[in-house]
C-alpha cells in the first residue's frame, strides 16, 4: 500500500488570490506593464519543470493537451464512462492542480514526490478516451509512454529531490555526487562565475572526468556575440579535470522571456524600470549573472513603484548543493494601507538593530534603508508562493547597496486560515487564541524576519586587492574572546561557502530575529497591537514557531538523514534550542488522541518566554551571526547540524513523533492565480474559482497564444537531456 504522504488529498485547500480591486485601480499603461511582465514570468516559470524532475515537463504537456480540448466538467463525463467514480476523478483533478501549482511532480514545500491517487491502468484509459487522444493518437501515446512509469514510480531514490543516491535532481546529471558539486564550485569561484543560472553535467572521456557547466541563455553560441564585451564560455583545465562552460540552457524559453520583457519596456514608468528590464534581457540572452546583478541595482533604486516585479534565477532552496537558483518571476501591486505599517517599521530599523545580540562590529556599517511594501500578487510563477521576500540574494549588493522587502498580503490573507478541528498538537485552551492571532502575529514575524532578519548582519570580507571591510587586528569574536581569524575572500559568498546548509541556516537566523524583536512595544504598536492584545500576539508568535518545529518532522527523511525544506529545518532547530533551554519553557508530550490514535501536545509557558526563551534565542542567535560573519563553516556546520539531528536518543523521541506528525498532517494550500488578456488598448483581468478545476482552467488559458510552440519547446528540451539522468 502506498504511503498517503505521496498523494495529495481530495480535500486539499485551494484558494483564489484576489487582486481585482488593486488591478482595476491601475492606469491602462500600468496594466500593460503588468501584463507583459506576467507573460515573461509565466514563460520563464516553465523552466522550473525542467529544473524539478526528468518527467515533469512531459507530464505538464500531457495534461495541457488533455485540458485544452476538454474542460474538467466535460472530461468528467468521459471519465465516468471509463469507469471512474467521483472520488477517483476528483483525485485526478487534484493531481493535475498539484502539478501546475508546484510546477512539477515534487512538492515545492518539502521536495517530496506526489503521484495520482488513481490506478495507473484507469488513468491510461482516461487518456485514451480523451478528445486530445482521438485527435492525435500517436502523439498522445508517445507522451504517455515517455512519462507514465516515472509518473507513478516510488523507488527510494525517486521519493524526494536530492543529489546522488539521496534523490532526484536535474541541476546535476545523474552521475554527479557531492564531490563533483564541490569541485565545480571551486572551478566557478576560480573563474568568478556565479552558479545561480547554471547546471552541471558530467561525462567520461577516455577514462577522464569532464564537466560541462551550462548557462541559462537564449544565445546558443559560446563565442562573443553582438552586444557582449566578452564571453565567459570556453574549455578550461582545472587541476586534472576538464571543464567546458557553454550557454543555451532553456534557450527557447529564455528567448520568450526576453521577448515579453522587451514588450514591457515600452510601458515602463521611469528610467530605472527601463534599464532594469534591459539588463534582465541581457542576462537571459547571454547567460550573465553580472547583468542580472546590474538589473537588480536598478530594481533597488526603483522606490515605491505601483507595479512591483522581480524575475530570474533567485532562490537556491531546491539545489541539493545550495548554490543554483530556481527560476521565478512575480508581478504585484502595492497595498498602500498595509505598506504604511512596513514603512514605519523601516523607519524604526536603526533603533531596533542595536537590540540584536551581536557586537556592533558584526553589524553593517550603514543600514541601507530599503523599500518594504505589502503587495497583492497578480502573478507568481515558480514552484510555490512565499509569504514574504527579501531580495536580491547577491551578498555584495545586499551588504553595500541595499535590498527590498515585500510582504505578499493577499497570500497571507488566505494561506494561514485554519479551522479549529484541523488544528493539531495544541491544548484546547490555546486553540481559540491561536486562530484569532495567528494571522496578525505572522504578519509581525514576516516583517521582522524579512527586514531585520535577512537585512541585518555583516560579512567580513577581504577583497581581491587585499583590503578588509573590518579591522582584522581589533575585532574580537565574542564566542572565543580572540581576534577574528577567518573571513570571506574575494569572490567567496555565503552560498558558496556554506553550500548545503546556507539556505536553512539563514532562514533560521531570520526566524530567530523575528522571535527576539517581537517583544518590542514599538514594533507591536506599529502593527496596531497594544496591551493584552500585544501580549497575545507575542505568545501566539512563539507558540506558532514551537508548533512549526514539531510539524517540521514531516519534512525529514530518516533513510537519508536529510531535510527536504529549509524553513522547516530552521523551525525544528529553534524548537530544539527552546527545549534545551529547560525550566519548563516548552513542553512536548506524546499522548493518545480522542480517536484512539497517537497524538502529541505542545505547551509553552507565556511568562517564561520573555526570560528563559529570549535568553536562549539571544545566545543562539549570536552564535549564528558570528559564524556567518566570520565565514566559519566548520563551526557553523557543527552547530547547525547538531541541532538539526533527528533521533530517538534524546529526551524526546523525534523519530517516533515524526510518525505521529505524518499521521495528522494537513496538506499545504494551493493558489489559483488570475490571467490578463490584452483587449484593444486595455487589459482585462480574468479570474477563476478557488478549486482544482479553477486552477486547471487558469493554466489552460494561460498559454493560449503560444501553447503549441511552448509545449514543443518543453518536449524538445526534455528529450535532449533525457540520457543525462540515467
Amino acid at each position: 500500500m502506498v504511503d498517503s504522504q505521496y498523494y495529495l488529498p481530495n480535500d486539499v485547500g485551494i484558494s483564489a488570490l484576489d487582486c481585482g480591486e488593486a488591478f482595476h485601480l491601475l492606469s491602462p499603461k500600468e496594466k500593460m506593464y503588468a501584463h507583459y511582465l506576467s507573460r515573461a514570468s509565466w514563460c520563464g516559470g516553465l523552466v522550473v519543470l525542467l529544473q524539478t524532475s526528468p518527467e515533469s515537463a512531459n507530464i505538464f504537456v500531457l495534461l495541457q493537451k488533455i485540458f485544452r480540448k476538454q474542460t474538467p466538467a466535460q472530461l468528467e463525463e468521459v471519465a465516468t464512462a471509463a469507469g471512474f467514480n467521483s472520488e477517483e476523478f476528483q483525485a485526478f483533478l487534484v493531481y493535475a492542480a498539484g502539478l501546475y501549482a508546484n510546477m512539477g511532480n515534487y512538492k515545492s514545500f518539502g521536495d517530496t514526490k506526489f503521484i495520482p491517487n488513481v490506478p495507473k491502468d484507469k488513468l491510461k484509459s482516461l487518456v485514451w478516451a480523451s478528445q486530445a487522444f482521438k485527435e492525435q493518437p500517436a502523439e498522445m501515446e508517445a507522451l504517455w509512454d515517455s512519462c507514465s512509469c516515472p509518473l507513478y514510480s516510488l523507488e527510494d531514490k525517486q521519493k524526494q529531490l536530492g543529489l546522488g543516491d539521496k534523490g532526484i535532481t536535474t541541476y546535476f546529471s545523474g552521475n554527479c555526487c557531492l564531490e563533483d558539486a564541490e569541485l565545480a564550485q571551486k572551478f566557478l569561484d576560480s573563474k568568478k562565475l556565479s552558479a545561480y543560472n547554471t547546471r552541471l553535467f558530467k561525462r567520461e572521456n577516455g577514462g577522464k572526468a569532464c564537466y560541462e557547466v551550462r548557462l541559462a541563455a537564449s544565445v546558443q553560441k559560446d563565442c562573443t556575440v553582438e552586444g557582449e564585451c566578452e564571453s565567459c564560455c570556453g574549455e578550461f583545465s582545472f587541476g586534472d579535470k576538464e571543464f567546458t562552460v557553454k550557454r543555451g540552457d532553456y534557450g527557447p524559453l529564455m528567448e520568450k522571456v526576453c521577448f515579453y520583457l522587451q514588450k514591457a519596456q515600452a510601458y515602463a514608468a521611469n528610467e530605472n524600470q527601463r534599464k532594469m528590464l534591459e539588463e534582465y534581457r541581457r542576462s537571459f540572452t547571454f547567460g550573465s549573472v553580472e547583468a542580472h546583478k546590474e538589473g537588480s541595482r536598478y530594481w533597488i533604486k526603483d522606490k515605491g513603484p505601483v507595479v512591483e516585479s522581480y524575475i530570474g534565477f533567485i532562490e537556491s532552496y531546491r539545489d541539493p548543493f545550495g548554490s543554483r537558483g530556481e527560476f521565478e518571476g512575480f508581478v504585484a501591486f502595492v497595498n498602500k494601507a498595509m505598506s504604511e505599517r512596513f514603512t514605519k517599521l523601516v523607519s524604526s530599523a536603526e533603533d531596533l538593530l542595536p537590540e540584536l545580540p551581536w557586537p556592533q562590529e558584526f553589524e553593517k556599517d550603514t543600514f541601507l534603508t530599503p523599500d518594504f511594501t505589502s503587495l497583492d500578487v497578480l502573478t507568481f510563477a515558480g514552484s510555490g508562493i512565499p509569504a514574504g521576500i527579501n531580495i536580491p540574494n547577491y551578498d555584495d549588493i545586499r551588504q553595500s547597496e541595499g535590498f527590498k522587502n515585500v510582504s505578499l498580503g493577499n497570500v497571507l490573507a488566505v494561506a494561514y486560515a485554519t479551522k479549529k478541528e484541523k488544528l493539531t498538537f495544541l491544548k484546547e485552551e490555546d486553540k481559540d487564541l491561536f486562530i484569532k492571532w495567528k494571522g496578525p502575529s505572522f504578519e509581525v514575524q514576516v516583517g521582522l524576519h524579512e527586514l531585520l532578519g535577512h537585512g541585518s548582519g555583516k560579512l567580513f570580507v577581504q577583497d581581491e586587492k587585499g583590503t578588509f571591510n573590518f579591522d582584522q587586528t581589533k575585532v574580537v569574536n565574542p564566542e572565543t574572546g580572540e581576534v577574528v581569524s577567518s573571513w570571506y575572500r574575494d569572490f567567496e559568498t555565503w552560498d558558496s561557502k556554506f553550500t548545503t546548509i546556507a539556505s536553512s541556516y539563514e532562514e533560521c537566523r531570520a526566524e530567530c530575529v523575528g522571535l527576539y524583536l517581537c517583544f518590542n512595544k514599538k514594533v507591536l504598536s506599529i502593527f496596531g497591537h497594544e496591551g493584552q492584545d500585544a501580549e497575545d500576539v507575542v505568545y501566539v508568535n512563539w507558540l506558532s514557531m514551537v508548533r512549526a518545529g514539531l510539524l517540521a518532522l514531516e519534512f525529514y527523511t530518516p533513510e537519508s538523514k536529510s531535510w527536504r525544506q529549509a524553513h522547516m529545518q530552521a523551525r525544528f532547530v529553534i524548537l530544539r534550542v527552546l527545549l534545551e533551554a529547560g525550566e519548563g519553557l516548552v513542553g512536548l508530550e506524546e499522548v493518545t488522541g480522542e480517536d484512539g490514535k497517537p497524538d502529541a501536545q505542545i505547551t509553552l509557558d507565556q511568562i517564561k518566554i520573555q526570560t528563559v526563551g529570549k535568553n536562549a534565542i539571544h545566545k543562539f542567535l549570536c552564535k549564528l551571526q558570528v559564524f556567518k560573519s566570520t565565514a566559519d563553516v566548520e563551526g557553523g556546520r557543527a552547530l547547525y547540524e547538531g541541532y538539526s539531528a533527528v533521533s530517538d536518543s534524546n529526551t524526546h523521541n523525534f523519530l517516533h513523533l515524526r510518525e505521529t506528525v505524518l499521521l495528522r498532517k494537513e496538506a499545504r494550500k494551493m493558489f489559483v492565480q488570475a490571467n490578463t488578456v490584452v483587449n484593444g488598448d486595455d487589459v482585462k483581468l480574468v479570474e477563476y474559482e478557488g478549486s482544482a478545476a479553477g486552477l486547471i482552467h487558469s493554466f489552460t488559458e494561460r498559454f493560449q497564444d503560444d501553447a503549441e510552440q511552448l509545449e514543443a519547446n518543453l518536449l524538445e528540451l526534455s528529450k535532449k537531456d533525457a540520457v543525462c539522468w540515467c
